[in-house]
């Protein structure tokens, strides 16, 4: 499910690429750390760019949810 023009609060990564989560404002029935999916490396490190640069520079995202686990953003 998509949820729209949500504020990312922390971004956090670890050594192993595949393992990287985020917390965001006001995502209904979804609260603490949500993991990026880790589908692929590439995908898991191009997630969190987005993220990351949105919560540097104070940008909302778009941001898809499956499974309590996000599939997929977009900045808003």
């Amino acid at each position: 499910m998509w949820y729209y023009g949500k504020t990312v609060r922390y971004v956090s990564s670890y050594v192993n690429s595949k393992w990287c989560h985020a917390i965001m404002n006001n995502i209904p029935g979804h609260t603490g750390w949500l993991q990026i999916a880790p589908t692929s490396a590439d995908g898991v490190t191009n997630v969190l760019g987005i993220l990351t640069a949105a919560n540097a520079n104070g940008h909302q995202v778009n941001v898809k949810i499956d499974s309590n686990k996000i599939t997929a953003v977009y900045m808003s």
